[in-house]
């Protein structure tokens, strides 16, 4: 029998999760039925997201559930092939991260190239964190050309790239903000205009210096005092994304902001909010449009690894502490 070392959920946490609330456990997998693969992960991501799995409240995904495994994005090589469409040394994308060895329905695997890209890309700038920003910038805020951009968790895997497809697609200006002096400067070398270190002082004020022309597009990675900001610099008729809230992930209490949502009337805003499975449909667009770019150089893409499937739960508390530049990911 093949073994694997799982991450499962050993209880929900109430406010910052902490390592009490993972188990590391090594289980038999089950032998392998017609139209499945054994996959041996190389790389597994850790994502935001993944905090609201934790909870077991009912949202756009399901919970994770206690004392079962946890899941997510991962790249691997098929070692063990009962499908038509994979066959063994196969490279692979799937959901089933979280652990080190996984068996995968051939359906929910993707092919993926590992001779064009390295296995992280795929996990990030080339797979659905790519999308994610793309998808926000065309169809949601439905960027034009001329825009002032702005977009939080900037040095984030979605917000590097918002920034840069940002340009891309037109923009006069991007801005984006992120919490170090080392991070505000990486913005600057992926070519943003300008960049705001939020821990440094007033945020708004800081934003009004960036663009005192007002803002037309804002893409939320961060929710709270971003969001209030950026809606006080939107000019008439901005379009605001919102992506995530990764300020209010751990909160006990209820946020209190946006506290001037009421100039959104005045200015003519379009707050919208968006999960990337709704518009999966924008794939190919974006593999036409943006993955020539990422594959020659021209978009720039940050990767922060760890390493080990014991690594995993931590790799994931750092997201929440600026641990990160661009995608986390964990080798195994």
């Amino acid at each position: 029998m093949t073994t694997s070392k799982q991450w499962v959920l050993a209880s929900r946490p109430t406010g910052t999760p902490t390592m009490d609330n993972f188990r590391l456990e090594e289980v038999e997998l089950p032998e392998l039925s017609d139209g499945q693969i054994l996959v041996e992960n190389k790389v597994n991501t850790v994502d935001p997201y993944m905090r609201g799995r934790m909870n077991d409240v009912k949202s756009y995904i399901p919970p994770f559930e206690i004392d079962k495994p946890m899941t997510g994005g991962a790249v691997g090589i098929v070692r063990e092939s009962r499908s038509e469409k994979f066959k063994v040394g196969d490279a692979v994308s799937h959901s089933l991260g979280w652990q080190d060895v996984a068996v995968v329905d051939e359906s929910s695997a993707k092919p993926v190239d590992l001779d064009m890209a390295p296995a992280h890309a795929y996990l990030g700038i080339l797979g659905l964190t790519g999308l994610t920003a793309y998808v926000g910038l065309t169809r949601i805020a439905e960027i034009k050309e001329g825009d002032v951009v702005f977009v939080s968790g900037a040095a984030g895997a979605v917000g590097s790239a918002v920034g840069q497809f940002a340009h891309q697609l037109g923009a006069s200006k991007v801005i984006g903000s992120a919490g170090t002096d080392e991070k505000v400067e990486r913005l600057k070398e992926l070519g943003f205009d300008a960049a705001i270190n939020y821990r440094e002082g007033n945020l708004s004020a800081q934003l009004k210096e960036a663009a005192p022309e007002g803002i037309d597009l804002y893409f939320d990675n961060v929710g709270g005092e971003h969001l209030e900001a950026a809606i006080a610099r939107m000019n008439e008729f901005g379009r605001v994304a919102m992506c995530g809230a990764i300020a209010q992930y751990n909160d006990t209490e209820k946020p209190s902001g946006p506290r001037n949502l009421a100039l959104a009337i005045g200015k003519c805003l379009t707050l919208r909010g968006f999960v990337l499975g709704k518009y999966l449909d924008a794939a190919p667009e974006f593999q036409e449009r943006m993955a020539p770019l990422v594959l020659k150089g021209d978009i720039k893409y940050d990767v922060t690894t760890r390493h080990g499937i014991e690594a995993m739960p931590e790799a994931f508390l750092e997201l929440f502490t600026g641990g990160n530049t661009g995608k986390m990911v964990v080798e195994m």
